[in-house]
């Protein structure tokens, strides 16, 4: 069985900073692509960022300039550094994990998000 958790969300002030981990525990092979999306009450969910086994990455145009996005596939974890936080990035933030190679299969997770509160 394959369980994505996140965590470090919260309440932050606007101006600051936060990191978002996520952990894919199971037995795993490998991850394709792990990805950071978020929902706002009332809109959509949208991408975040994004990062492949090999390391290329993905930003939203929202987020670009003032977001970081790092991986270690050994340890199946991903970490999402944002900083310059706006009131607009309030939203729960779900990890997918995208390509999951086990021995059978291959398949895509979801967490269950983790929410952050950028207050002014």
């Amino acid at each position: 069985q394959v369980q994505v958790e996140e965590s470090g969300g919260g309440l932050v002030q606007v101006g600051g900073s936060l990191r978002l981990s996520c952990k894919v525990r199971g037995n795993i092979f490998s991850i394709e692509t792990m990805v950071w999306y978020r929902q706002a009450p009332g809109k959509l969910r949208e991408l975040v960022a994004s990062i492949t086994s090999g390391g290329t990455t993905t930003y939203a145009d929202s987020v670009k300039g003032r977001s970081t996005i790092s991986r270690d596939n050994s340890k199946h974890t991903m970490d999402l550094r944002m900083d310059s936080l706006k009131t607009e990035d309030t939203a729960v933030y779900y990890c997918n994990a995208a390509g999951v190679r086990r021995t059978w299969s291959v398949s895509d997770y979801w967490g269950q998000g983790t929410q952050v509160t950028v207050s002014s």
